[in-house]
């Protein structure tokens, strides 16, 4: 599968469980979601918004965007979990398993965030996101068409370093 493919296998609506670790405190958090993924045209203007933020021509072949929505809990007290973000894979024009990664939080304070993924010969997706203050490194991977999973590990300076699971069964349309 190429990166393309995959990301089109992930449009749709998606229920999501995870378990969050924080692996220095040992605190553990359990979460769902309803995850909306919506492929994006390189003509929409978001995904032009967001090239020209980072010095890249959206006309670029193979350019994929997507616009990821989530909403849900956290922990028994039931502490909201909602927000989205836009994604940006351009693949290397010598490499495609290989590429840039470009995203925008949406939440209005954050700074626009890059990074690379890696799509492997086993069509596991990850994706890596490096600055002074992060490291996060997310993989992705389809057991069914319907069925895919999903891990991640966040580190920050002074030992900060949460790890995550999640398993997403995508909603479908009778």
């Amino acid at each position: 599968m190429d990166i393309i493919e995959f990301l089109q296998l992930s449009a749709g609506q998606w229920f999501s469980q995870r378990t969050i670790h924080n692996l220095v405190s040992g605190e553990l958090q359990a979460g769902k979601s309803e995850v909306n993924v919506e492929i994006l045209e390189k003509t929409n203007p978001t995904v032009i918004k967001l090239c020209e933020q980072h010095q890249t021509d959206p006309s670029v072949a193979q350019l994929v965007g997507l616009q990821i929505n989530w909403n849900g809990t956290i922990n028994r007290e039931q502490v909201k979990d909602i927000g989205a973000t836009m994604l940006i894979v351009i693949p290397n024009s010598d490499d495609p398993h290989q590429g840039r990664l470009l995203q925008d939080k949406g939440d209005g304070k954050s700074t626009n965030i890059s990074g690379r993924y890696i799509m492997g010969s086993d069509d596991v997706l990850t994706f890596i996101t490096e600055s002074e203050d992060l490291y996060a490194e997310e993989r992705f991977w389809y057991l069914m068409p319907n069925l895919r999973l999903r891990t991640s590990v966040v580190k920050r300076p002074l030992g900060f370093t949460l790890a995550s699971f999640c398993s997403e069964i995508r909603r479908v349309k009778n």
